[in-house]
Protein backbone atom coordinates (compact mmCIF):
# COMPACT_ATOMS: atom_id res chain seq x y z
CA UNK A 1 0.00 0.00 0.00
CA UNK A 2 1.56 3.51 -0.64
CA UNK A 3 -0.36 6.56 -0.10
CA UNK A 4 -0.14 9.57 -2.25
CA UNK A 5 0.31 12.79 -0.42
CA UNK A 6 -2.85 14.37 1.02
CA UNK A 7 -2.05 17.76 -0.85
CA UNK A 8 -4.34 20.27 1.22
CA UNK A 9 -3.38 18.95 4.59
CA UNK A 10 0.09 18.53 4.04
CA UNK A 11 -0.08 22.74 2.93
CA UNK A 12 -2.31 23.50 6.15
CA UNK A 13 -0.14 21.22 8.21
CA UNK A 14 3.45 22.97 6.73
CA UNK A 15 2.16 26.85 6.79
CA UNK A 16 -0.85 27.28 8.95
CA UNK A 17 0.86 28.90 11.73
CA UNK A 18 3.91 30.31 9.56
CA UNK A 19 1.85 33.09 8.43
CA UNK A 20 0.40 36.20 9.58
CA UNK A 21 -3.43 35.18 7.37
CA UNK A 22 -4.48 32.21 7.79
CA UNK A 23 -7.58 31.87 6.05
CA UNK A 24 -7.42 28.19 4.98
CA UNK A 25 -9.40 27.03 7.97
CA UNK A 26 -12.99 25.96 7.16
CA UNK A 27 -14.87 26.28 10.91
CA UNK A 28 -14.69 29.51 13.01
CA UNK A 29 -12.74 30.63 15.67
CA UNK A 30 -11.81 28.08 18.18
CA UNK A 31 -13.40 28.47 21.83
CA UNK A 32 -11.50 27.65 25.23
CA UNK A 33 -12.08 25.14 27.81
CA UNK A 34 -13.31 27.81 30.17
CA UNK A 35 -15.87 29.25 26.89
CA UNK A 36 -17.00 25.62 26.60
CA UNK A 37 -17.50 24.89 30.50
CA UNK A 38 -18.90 27.91 31.82
CA UNK A 39 -18.38 27.68 35.78
CA UNK A 40 -15.41 27.80 37.88
CA UNK A 41 -17.23 23.99 39.64
CA UNK A 42 -16.72 22.59 36.05
CA UNK A 43 -13.24 23.56 35.05
CA UNK A 44 -12.22 22.85 38.44
CA UNK A 45 -13.78 18.98 38.09
CA UNK A 46 -11.68 19.04 34.54
CA UNK A 47 -8.69 19.62 36.36
CA UNK A 48 -9.02 16.61 38.71
CA UNK A 49 -9.91 14.34 35.55
CA UNK A 50 -7.05 11.52 35.42
CA UNK A 51 -5.43 11.22 33.02
CA UNK A 52 -6.35 7.81 32.20
CA UNK A 53 -7.34 5.11 29.03
CA UNK A 54 -11.01 6.23 29.22
CA UNK A 55 -12.91 3.89 26.94
CA UNK A 56 -11.47 3.04 23.49
CA UNK A 57 -14.90 3.55 21.33
CA UNK A 58 -15.76 6.51 24.00
CA UNK A 59 -17.70 6.39 27.41
CA UNK A 60 -21.02 5.37 27.22
CA UNK A 61 -22.52 8.86 28.32
CA UNK A 62 -20.19 10.38 25.14
CA UNK A 63 -21.94 7.86 22.81
CA UNK A 64 -25.21 8.34 24.28
CA UNK A 65 -25.00 12.43 23.72
CA UNK A 66 -23.92 11.59 19.95
CA UNK A 67 -26.52 8.93 19.38
CA UNK A 68 -29.56 11.31 20.48
CA UNK A 69 -28.61 13.19 17.56
CA UNK A 70 -29.76 10.21 15.13
CA UNK A 71 -33.31 8.95 15.88
CA UNK A 72 -32.94 5.64 15.96
CA UNK A 73 -29.54 4.94 17.46
CA UNK A 74 -28.02 3.96 20.38
CA UNK A 75 -24.76 3.29 21.75
CA UNK A 76 -23.93 0.48 19.93
CA UNK A 77 -24.22 2.58 16.62
CA UNK A 78 -21.38 5.07 17.89
CA UNK A 79 -17.48 5.16 17.62
CA UNK A 80 -15.42 7.64 18.88
CA UNK A 81 -12.52 8.54 17.01
CA UNK A 82 -9.84 11.17 17.32
CA UNK A 83 -11.50 13.53 14.79
CA UNK A 84 -13.71 13.22 11.92
CA UNK A 85 -10.60 12.20 9.76
CA UNK A 86 -10.08 9.37 11.75
CA UNK A 87 -13.65 8.54 11.43
CA UNK A 88 -13.07 8.51 8.07
CA UNK A 89 -9.72 6.34 7.67
CA UNK A 90 -11.38 3.68 10.00
CA UNK A 91 -13.99 3.30 8.13
CA UNK A 92 -12.11 3.15 3.98
CA UNK A 93 -9.55 0.69 6.02
CA UNK A 94 -12.22 -1.25 7.33
CA UNK A 95 -14.27 -1.67 4.14
CA UNK A 96 -12.46 -0.93 0.80
CA UNK A 97 -10.05 -3.82 -0.98
CA UNK A 98 -8.48 -4.05 -4.11
CA UNK A 99 -10.77 -4.21 -7.33
CA UNK A 100 -13.76 -2.23 -5.59
CA UNK A 101 -15.12 0.91 -6.79
CA UNK A 102 -16.06 4.22 -5.15
CA UNK A 103 -18.48 6.60 -6.64
CA UNK A 104 -17.32 10.22 -5.24
CA UNK A 105 -19.33 13.12 -5.41
CA UNK A 106 -16.57 15.36 -6.28
CA UNK A 107 -15.62 18.55 -5.58
CA UNK A 108 -14.87 17.00 -1.81
CA UNK A 109 -12.37 16.58 1.00
CA UNK A 110 -10.16 14.59 -0.72
CA UNK A 111 -9.13 12.22 2.03
CA UNK A 112 -11.09 9.52 1.44
CA UNK A 113 -9.94 9.75 -2.59
CA UNK A 114 -6.73 8.93 -1.63
CA UNK A 115 -7.35 6.44 0.90
CA UNK A 116 -9.33 4.51 -1.20
CA UNK A 117 -6.71 4.56 -4.33
CA UNK A 118 -3.94 3.30 -1.67
CA UNK A 119 -6.30 0.40 -0.35
CA UNK A 120 -6.72 -0.76 -4.29
CA UNK A 121 -10.33 1.16 -5.12
CA UNK A 122 -11.08 2.91 -8.18
CA UNK A 123 -12.37 6.10 -8.05
CA UNK A 124 -15.09 6.93 -10.54
CA UNK A 125 -15.99 10.90 -9.78
CA UNK A 126 -19.91 12.02 -9.57
CA UNK A 127 -19.54 16.21 -10.14
CA UNK A 128 -21.67 18.84 -8.72
CA UNK A 129 -22.86 20.89 -10.96
CA UNK A 130 -21.83 24.20 -10.60
CA UNK A 131 -25.75 25.75 -11.30
CA UNK A 132 -25.71 29.84 -11.35
CA UNK A 133 -29.37 29.86 -12.69
CA UNK A 134 -30.49 27.61 -9.52
CA UNK A 135 -28.02 29.96 -7.42
CA UNK A 136 -26.96 26.51 -5.99
CA UNK A 137 -24.30 23.48 -6.62
CA UNK A 138 -26.33 20.47 -6.95
CA UNK A 139 -25.93 16.96 -7.51
CA UNK A 140 -27.34 15.20 -11.47
CA UNK A 141 -29.20 12.34 -10.05
CA UNK A 142 -29.02 10.66 -13.52
CA UNK A 143 -25.16 10.86 -13.47
CA UNK A 144 -24.94 8.70 -10.39
CA UNK A 145 -27.40 6.13 -11.55
CA UNK A 146 -25.30 5.56 -14.44
CA UNK A 147 -21.66 5.43 -12.09
CA UNK A 148 -23.30 2.94 -9.50
CA UNK A 149 -22.73 -0.67 -10.37
CA UNK A 150 -22.71 -4.16 -8.61
CA UNK A 151 -18.96 -3.13 -8.21
CA UNK A 152 -19.57 -0.22 -6.66
CA UNK A 153 -18.56 -0.75 -2.80
CA UNK A 154 -19.18 2.85 -1.34
CA UNK A 155 -20.58 6.29 -2.62
CA UNK A 156 -18.84 9.09 -0.56
CA UNK A 157 -20.48 12.06 0.10
CA UNK A 158 -19.88 15.73 2.05
CA UNK A 159 -22.55 17.45 3.36
CA UNK A 160 -22.85 20.14 3.42
CA UNK A 161 -20.06 20.06 1.10
CA UNK A 162 -16.39 20.79 1.81
CA UNK A 163 -15.66 23.09 -0.26
CA UNK A 164 -18.51 24.56 -2.08
CA UNK A 165 -20.52 25.07 1.14
CA UNK A 166 -23.97 23.45 -0.74
CA UNK A 167 -26.35 21.04 0.80
CA UNK A 168 -27.93 17.84 -0.11
CA UNK A 169 -31.77 18.12 0.02
CA UNK A 170 -33.35 15.45 1.55
CA UNK A 171 -35.08 14.01 -1.51
CA UNK A 172 -31.98 14.23 -2.85
CA UNK A 173 -30.86 12.21 -0.46
CA UNK A 174 -32.98 9.34 -0.94
CA UNK A 175 -32.36 9.07 -4.22
CA UNK A 176 -28.90 8.30 -3.47
CA UNK A 177 -29.95 5.80 -0.97
CA UNK A 178 -31.81 4.74 -3.21
CA UNK A 179 -29.16 4.12 -6.27
CA UNK A 180 -26.75 2.06 -3.39
CA UNK A 181 -29.79 -0.21 -2.20
CA UNK A 182 -29.84 -1.12 -5.57
CA UNK A 183 -26.64 -2.76 -5.85
CA UNK A 184 -25.85 -3.14 -1.99
CA UNK A 185 -23.44 -0.11 -1.61
CA UNK A 186 -22.71 1.40 1.42
CA UNK A 187 -22.69 5.30 1.51
CA UNK A 188 -20.28 7.30 3.34
CA UNK A 189 -21.64 10.59 4.64
CA UNK A 190 -19.29 13.45 5.99
CA UNK A 191 -21.47 15.16 7.73
CA UNK A 192 -18.88 17.33 9.55
CA UNK A 193 -20.12 21.05 8.54
CA UNK A 194 -23.83 19.77 9.78
CA UNK A 195 -24.71 22.56 12.22
CA UNK A 196 -22.84 25.12 10.41
CA UNK A 197 -25.72 26.49 8.30
CA UNK A 198 -25.96 29.85 7.32
CA UNK A 199 -29.95 30.16 7.45
CA UNK A 200 -30.27 28.03 10.75
CA UNK A 201 -32.18 25.35 9.03
CA UNK A 202 -30.44 22.00 10.09
CA UNK A 203 -29.46 20.08 7.22
CA UNK A 204 -30.76 16.87 6.69
CA UNK A 205 -29.04 13.83 7.72
CA UNK A 206 -28.15 10.73 5.15
CA UNK A 207 -28.94 8.20 8.86
CA UNK A 208 -31.89 6.12 8.67
CA UNK A 209 -32.63 6.65 4.66
CA UNK A 210 -30.69 3.07 4.20
CA UNK A 211 -29.63 0.05 6.38
CA UNK A 212 -25.92 0.48 4.76
CA UNK A 213 -25.31 4.21 5.47
CA UNK A 214 -22.33 5.62 7.63
CA UNK A 215 -21.72 9.13 8.82
CA UNK A 216 -19.31 10.64 10.18
CA UNK A 217 -18.52 13.80 11.65
CA UNK A 218 -17.60 15.74 15.15
CA UNK A 219 -16.77 18.45 16.98
CA UNK A 220 -14.62 20.64 14.61
CA UNK A 221 -16.38 22.83 11.91
CA UNK A 222 -19.67 23.57 13.07
CA UNK A 223 -18.68 23.39 16.99
CA UNK A 224 -15.69 25.62 16.79
CA UNK A 225 -13.95 23.15 18.86
CA UNK A 226 -11.02 21.22 16.36
CA UNK A 227 -8.53 21.09 19.26
CA UNK A 228 -10.39 18.66 21.18
CA UNK A 229 -10.08 15.98 18.47
CA UNK A 230 -13.39 14.46 18.76
CA UNK A 231 -15.12 12.79 15.85
CA UNK A 232 -17.84 9.67 15.55
CA UNK A 233 -18.93 6.86 13.36
CA UNK A 234 -22.55 6.20 13.43
CA UNK A 235 -23.67 2.81 11.39
CA UNK A 236 -25.18 -0.51 12.02
CA UNK A 237 -24.30 -1.95 15.13
CA UNK A 238 -22.51 -4.76 13.75
CA UNK A 239 -20.03 -2.78 11.46
CA UNK A 240 -19.20 -0.84 14.59
CA UNK A 241 -18.40 -3.26 16.86
CA UNK A 242 -15.55 -4.64 13.43
CA UNK A 243 -14.46 -0.78 13.20
CA UNK A 244 -13.99 -0.52 16.91
CA UNK A 245 -11.25 -3.18 16.26
CA UNK A 246 -9.86 -1.30 13.74
CA UNK A 247 -9.62 1.36 16.07
CA UNK A 248 -7.35 -0.91 17.70
CA UNK A 249 -4.67 -0.58 15.20
CA UNK A 250 -4.30 3.19 15.12
CA UNK A 251 -4.99 5.40 18.02
CA UNK A 252 -6.63 3.21 20.52
CA UNK A 253 -9.06 5.47 22.50
CA UNK A 254 -9.78 9.65 22.84
CA UNK A 255 -8.15 11.47 25.36
CA UNK A 256 -9.60 11.62 28.34
CA UNK A 257 -10.21 15.25 28.52
CA UNK A 258 -11.10 15.64 25.17
CA UNK A 259 -14.36 12.93 26.12
CA UNK A 260 -15.21 14.66 29.04
CA UNK A 261 -14.69 17.93 27.08
CA UNK A 262 -17.22 16.59 24.59
CA UNK A 263 -19.80 15.70 27.18
CA UNK A 264 -19.87 18.92 28.22
CA UNK A 265 -20.10 20.24 24.59
CA UNK A 266 -23.19 18.18 23.59
CA UNK A 267 -25.38 19.07 26.38
CA UNK A 268 -28.38 19.84 24.53
CA UNK A 269 -28.63 23.56 25.57
CA UNK A 270 -24.77 24.10 25.40
CA UNK A 271 -24.57 22.49 22.03
CA UNK A 272 -27.71 24.38 20.83
CA UNK A 273 -25.74 27.60 22.09
CA UNK A 274 -22.32 26.43 20.61
CA UNK A 275 -24.16 26.36 17.11
CA UNK A 276 -25.98 29.23 17.30
CA UNK A 277 -22.40 31.15 17.78
CA UNK A 278 -20.99 29.50 14.62
CA UNK A 279 -24.37 30.49 12.87
CA UNK A 280 -24.22 34.14 14.06
CA UNK A 281 -20.72 34.41 12.68
CA UNK A 282 -20.89 33.06 9.10
CA UNK A 283 -24.89 35.32 8.79
CA UNK A 284 -21.94 38.17 10.03
CA UNK A 285 -18.83 37.35 7.80
CA UNK A 286 -20.85 36.25 4.72
CA UNK A 287 -21.81 39.31 3.58
CA UNK A 288 -18.74 40.86 4.24
CA UNK A 289 -16.55 38.67 2.12
CA UNK A 290 -19.19 39.02 -0.49
CA UNK A 291 -18.49 42.86 -0.59
CA UNK A 292 -15.04 42.42 -0.64
CA UNK A 293 -15.33 39.85 -3.59
CA UNK A 294 -17.43 42.00 -5.38
CA UNK A 295 -15.29 45.18 -5.11
CA UNK A 296 -12.37 43.21 -6.21
CA UNK A 297 -13.64 42.18 -9.13
CA UNK A 298 -12.67 39.09 -11.09
CA UNK A 299 -14.35 36.56 -9.00
CA UNK A 300 -17.38 34.63 -9.80
CA UNK A 301 -18.98 31.99 -7.06
CA UNK A 302 -22.24 30.52 -5.77
CA UNK A 303 -23.49 31.63 -1.94
CA UNK A 304 -22.30 29.22 0.22
CA UNK A 305 -25.42 27.37 2.74
CA UNK A 306 -22.96 26.05 5.45
CA UNK A 307 -19.45 26.35 6.92
CA UNK A 308 -17.02 29.11 6.73
CA UNK A 309 -15.96 28.44 3.38
CA UNK A 310 -16.58 30.25 0.13
CA UNK A 311 -15.20 28.66 -3.45
CA UNK A 312 -14.90 31.36 -5.75
CA UNK A 313 -13.60 31.20 -9.51
CA UNK A 314 -11.04 34.02 -10.74
CA UNK A 315 -9.86 35.64 -14.14
CA UNK A 316 -6.60 35.95 -13.77
CA UNK A 317 -3.67 33.72 -15.47
CA UNK A 318 -2.07 32.21 -12.96
CA UNK A 319 -2.42 28.29 -11.81
CA UNK A 320 -4.12 28.07 -8.08
CA UNK A 321 -1.01 26.41 -6.91
CA UNK A 322 1.47 29.03 -8.19
CA UNK A 323 -0.95 31.54 -6.99
CA UNK A 324 -1.48 30.67 -3.24
CA UNK A 325 2.35 30.13 -3.23
CA UNK A 326 2.76 33.47 -3.88
CA UNK A 327 0.47 34.85 -1.64
CA UNK A 328 1.62 32.81 1.53
CA UNK A 329 5.68 33.56 0.70
CA UNK A 330 4.97 37.50 -0.74
CA UNK A 331 2.15 38.31 1.46
CA UNK A 332 2.08 35.85 4.45
CA UNK A 333 -1.58 34.96 3.86
CA UNK A 334 -2.56 31.17 3.69
CA UNK A 335 -5.43 30.01 1.40
CA UNK A 336 -6.53 26.61 -0.81
CA UNK A 337 -6.11 26.06 -3.87
CA UNK A 338 -8.38 24.45 -6.35
CA UNK A 339 -6.35 22.16 -7.45
CA UNK A 340 -6.08 20.60 -3.99
CA UNK A 341 -9.71 19.57 -5.69
CA UNK A 342 -8.56 19.14 -8.28
CA UNK A 343 -9.71 22.25 -10.10
CA UNK A 344 -7.47 24.71 -11.08
CA UNK A 345 -8.66 28.28 -11.22
CA UNK A 346 -10.43 28.31 -8.38
CA UNK A 347 -9.68 29.59 -4.79
CA UNK A 348 -11.18 27.90 -1.18
CA UNK A 349 -11.42 31.67 1.32
CA UNK A 350 -12.19 30.90 4.65
CA UNK A 351 -13.88 33.48 6.73
CA UNK A 352 -14.33 31.87 9.94
CA UNK A 353 -12.26 34.28 11.78
CA UNK A 354 -13.23 38.04 13.06
CA UNK A 355 -14.01 40.61 10.55
CA UNK A 356 -10.62 42.58 10.63
CA UNK A 357 -8.66 39.57 10.79
CA UNK A 358 -10.71 38.46 6.82
CA UNK A 359 -10.11 41.73 5.96
CA UNK A 360 -7.01 42.53 6.53
CA UNK A 361 -5.57 38.60 4.95
CA UNK A 362 -7.91 39.52 1.81
CA UNK A 363 -6.57 42.53 1.43
CA UNK A 364 -2.97 41.20 0.56
CA UNK A 365 -4.77 38.81 -1.70
CA UNK A 366 -6.00 41.70 -3.81
CA UNK A 367 -3.00 43.47 -3.48
CA UNK A 368 -0.99 40.30 -5.25
CA UNK A 369 -3.76 39.79 -7.77
CA UNK A 370 -3.59 43.89 -8.51
CA UNK A 371 -0.02 42.77 -10.40
CA UNK A 372 -1.72 40.11 -12.98
CA UNK A 373 -3.45 41.24 -15.94
CA UNK A 374 -6.71 39.95 -15.62
CA UNK A 375 -7.64 37.07 -17.95
CA UNK A 376 -9.86 33.93 -19.16
CA UNK A 377 -10.12 31.63 -16.51
CA UNK A 378 -8.35 28.23 -16.03
CA UNK A 379 -10.89 25.39 -16.78
CA UNK A 380 -12.06 23.54 -13.97
CA UNK A 381 -10.76 20.23 -15.06
CA UNK A 382 -11.18 17.43 -12.08
CA UNK A 383 -8.68 14.83 -12.14
CA UNK A 384 -7.16 13.10 -9.48
CA UNK A 385 -3.95 13.77 -7.01
CA UNK A 386 -0.90 12.60 -7.87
Amino acid sequence: MKLEQFAMERLQSTYENQVEFNLSESGVRPLTPREVIEDSAGCEGLLDQPLVYTQSNGTVDLRRAIASMYPGAGIDHIEVTNGGSEANFITTFNLIEPGDEVVMLVPNYMQTWGLSRAFGGTIREWRLVEDHAAGRWRVDLGALDALVTPRTKMIVICNPNNPTGARLTAAELDAIARAADRHGAWILSDEVYRGAEIDGAETASMWGRSKRVIVTSGLSKAYGLPGLRIGWIVGPATLIASLWSYHDYVTIAPGALSDRLARVALQPARRARLLERTRGILRSNLPLIEEWLTAAGGFHWIRPEAGAIVYVRYHHPINSTELVTRLRVEKSVLIVPGDHFGMDGYLRLGFGEPPGYNRAGLDRLRELLSTLSAGRPAEPALRPQG
